[in-house]
C-alpha cells in the first residue's frame, strides 16, 4: 500500500501543509517538529513525489550544473563543491529540503549549452549554475540571454561561476567572476621580474573569455615592461589551442620552432603547463636551468609536479561551494550581483631566473 502525505502527517501528529513545508523546504519550521516530520518520514519510508510536487510547485528539486569537461579538475572541483552544497552535508539520509544536483558535460559545445538548458527548463529545475568561461560569439551570446531569461521568468535561479557577467541580462543572480587578467599579469610580472625578456605564451581557443583575459593580463604586464609594443612579435610568440596537455606539447614545439632563444613559457592552464614540460625534456631542456614555465589554476596535481609548477592559485573548491549556497538561496548575491574572486600567485621550482 502507497504511503500518502496524509499517513505522515497523522504519524507526525501535524498537518499535511506542515510535512509539505518540512519536504520541500521552503517555510521555516520548528527544529522539534521537523525532526518528528522526518523521523516519521523514515519510519514509513514515505517518497515525495517528485514530479506532482513539481507541477504544484514553481520549481522542482532540480539543479543543474553546466560543465565543458567533467574529466578537468578545474571544472571537477567547482562542481562537486556545489553538490555538496546543493544537496546536503549532514548525510542524515533524509530528504528535507536539499536539491538533486545533476552535472550536464557540454563538451564546449555552446549547441550542447543550450541543450541543456532547454532541458532543464522543461524540467522547471530550482536552479541552474553555469561553470568556467563563456564564449564570445554574438549569436550563442544572445541565444544564450534569451534563454536564461526565460528560465529566470518560470522561477529558476541562475548563477554564473567562473564565468563573466552576462551581458544586457538581468537573469543572473549572481556572477562569481575570477580575477584572470590579474593572475595573468601577476604571473608574467613574476617572470619579468626574475629577469625573463623572450616569454613565450601558449593560450587557450580564441573564442573564449577565459582566454581572451588572461592573455590581456600577460600583455598588459609586457607592455608595462617595455615589451609590448610590436603586435606582430606579440602574435609570434603566442600560440593558441585548446586547454589540454597536448596542445601545450604541440604549441611548446612550435614556439621553440618560432624563437629558439625562448627563456620562458606562460601556460593557459597547469594542464597546458605539464604538455609544455613534458615537450621541453623532449627536446633535452631541463625546467627551469634552461627554460622555465608557468601554468594557470593551481590545480592539485601543480605542487606535486617536477618540479613544482609555478601557477596562479583560484579557489575552485571555495567558488564552487558558494554557487551551491547561492542556487540554494542560503548565501544572499553580491553587491550588483557580480563578485570578482582575486587570484594568487603561486611561485614554485619550475621558475627560476634565466642563464646567463
Amino acid at each position: 500500500m502507497t504511503v500518502t502525505l496524509a499517513d505522515v502527517a497523522a504519524r507526525a501528529r501535524v498537518s499535511p501543509a506542515t510535512v509539505s513545508r518540512v519536504l520541500n523546504g521552503n517555510y521555516p519550521v520548528a527544529a522539534s517538529t521537523r525532526e518528528r516530520v522526518l523521523r516519521a518520514v523514515d519510519e514509513l519510508d514515505y517518497v515525495l513525489n517528485g514530479p506532482a510536487s513539481s507541477l504544484a510547485a514553481a520549481t522542482s528539486d532540480l539543479v543543474g550544473i553546466l560543465v565543458n569537461d567533467i574529466a578537468d579538475p578545474f571544472f571537477g572541483i567547482m562542481a562537486g563543491a556545489a553538490q555538496t552544497e546543493i544537496g546536503g552535508q549532514e548525510g542524515t539520509g533524509r530528504a528535507g529540503g536539499e536539491k538533486l544536483a545533476v552535472v550536464c558535460n557540454t563538451g564546449g559545445s555552446p549547441e550542447r549549452e543550450l541543450t541543456y538548458l532547454t532541458l532543464l527548463q522543461r524540467q522547471r529545475a530550482a536552479a541552474v549554475i553555469l561553470t568556467g568561461g563563456a564564449l564570445e560569439d554574438p549569436d550563442h551570446i544572445a541565444a544564450m540571454t534569451a534563454k536564461l531569461s526565460r528560465l529566470a521568468d518560470a522561477g529558476t535561479t541562475v548563477v554564473l561561476c567562473g564565468r563573466p557577467p552576462l551581458p544586457g541580462s538581468d537573469a543572473v543572480v549572481a556572477s562569481l567572476a575570477f580575477d584572470n587578467r590579474g593572475g595573468g599579469r601577476r604571473l608574467t610580472e613574476h617572470l619579468l621580474t626574475l629577469g625573463h625578456r623572450r616569454i613565450g605564451y601558449v593560450a587557450g581557443p580564441v573564442e573564449r573569455t577565459t582566454t581572451r583575459h588572461r592573455l590581456e593580463g600577460h600583455r598588459a604586464a609586457m607592455a608595462a615592461a617595455g615589451l609590448g609594443g610590436d603586435t606582430a612579435e606579440q602574435e609570434r610568440l603566442t600560440v593558441h589551442g585548446p586547454y589540454d596537455r597536448r596542445s601545450g606539447y604541440d604549441a611548446t614545439l612550435e614556439l621553440l620552432r618560432r624563437d629558439p632563444e625562448l627563456t620562458a613559457i606562460v601556460a593557459a592552464n597547469d594542464t597546458v603547463a605539464l604538455g609544455a614540460c613534458a615537450a621541453l625534456r623532449d627536446q633535452g631542456l631541463r625546467i627551469p636551468h634552461d627554460i622555465s614555465v608557468a601554468g594557470f589554476d593551481d590545480l592539485p596535481f601543480s605542487v606535486d609536479a617536477v618540479p613544482a609548477l609555478t601557477t596562479v592559485r583560484l579557489p575552485l573548491f571555495e567558488a564552487g561551494a558558494r554557487a551551491g549556497r547561492l542556487a540554494m538561496g542560503n548565501e544572499a548575491p553580491p553587491p550588483g550581483g557580480i563578485a570578482s574572486i582575486a587570484a594568487e600567485l603561486m611561485a614554485r621550482d619550475s621558475t627560476a631566473p634565466p642563464r646567463a
